[in-house]
C-alpha cells in the first residue's frame, strides 16, 4: 500500500475543519475535480479528469481542448492540486495507475459546491424587506395609528406568518437541488 493511500485513509477517519474545506475549495480546479467525480462513478483516470477541467476552463467542449491545454492542466493537477486534495483525504488519488476516487469526504463537500446563479432572485433582500414591512406593521400598530388598528393584531401576524411561510416554502423548493453541476448545464443551456 502507498504512503498516499495510508495517508488518505487516515485523513478520512478524521472531520475536515472548515478552514481545510475552504481552503481546498476556494480553487477553481479542486471544484471541478469534486463535480468530475461527483458525475462519474467509480475511479477516473487523470487524463479524463484533465480534460474534463482543461474544458471548464477554457470553456469548450471536451473534444475541443487542445493538447498544450490539456498538458497544463493535467501537470498541475498530477503535481498540486491531487497530491493535495488526496493528502486532506477529499480525495484518494493513487500516482502510480494515475486514478482518482472518492472518499466519505467528497460527497459532504459537494453541499459546499451549491451555488446561485446570477439570475435568482434576491432572496436575501427580499427577506429583510419582508422584517422590515413587518416590524414597521407592529410599531404602528403599538402607536395606534388609524387604519392599521381597524384590523386586529392577530389577523396582522397571521398575515405576516403565513406571508414568510410562503416565502420559506417557495424559496426552499425552488432552491432545492442547485449544486454547481445543475448550474453549469444550465448555463450551458441558455448559452445555445
Amino acid at each position: 500500500m502507498s504512503k498516499q493511500v495510508e495517508r488518505s485513509e487516515s485523513a478520512v477517519d478524521n472531520d475536515l475543519s472548515k478552514g481545510e474545506i475552504f481552503d481546498v475549495l476556494q480553487n477553481e480546479r479542486h471544484r471541478y475535480t469534486l463535480q468530475y467525480l461527483r458525475e462519474n462513478d467509480g475511479p477516473v483516470q487523470l487524463g479524463d479528469l484533465a480534460s474534463h477541467v482543461a474544458a471548464q476552463e477554457y470553456d469548450c467542449p471536451n473534444s475541443e481542448v487542445t493538447s498544450a491545454q490539456r498538458k497544463r492542466v493535467y501537470t498541475t493537477l498530477q503535481q498540486s492540486h491531487l497530491p493535495r486534495m488526496d493528502e486532506t483525504g477529499i480525495i484518494n488519488y493513487d500516482d502510480e495507475n494515475g486514478t482518482i476516487s472518492k472518499t466519505a469526504h467528497t460527497e459532504e463537500l459537494t453541499v459546499y459546491l451549491e451555488i446561485v446563479p446570477g439570475s435568482e432572485f434576491p432572496w436575501r433582500e427580499y427577506y429583510l424587506s419582508l422584517g422590515a414591512v413587518s416590524l414597521a406593521i407592529v410599531t404602528i400598530l403599538w402607536v395606534g395609528v388609524y387604519p392599521f388598528t381597524a384590523i386586529p393584531p392577530l389577523v396582522w401576524a397571521t398575515l405576516i406568518a403565513v406571508v414568510l411561510s410562503v416565502s420559506a416554502g417557495y424559496h426552499t423548493y425552488a432552491g432545492r437541488e442547485m449544486t454547481l453541476t445543475e448550474y453549469v448545464a444550465q448555463e450551458a443551456e441558455s448559452d445555445n
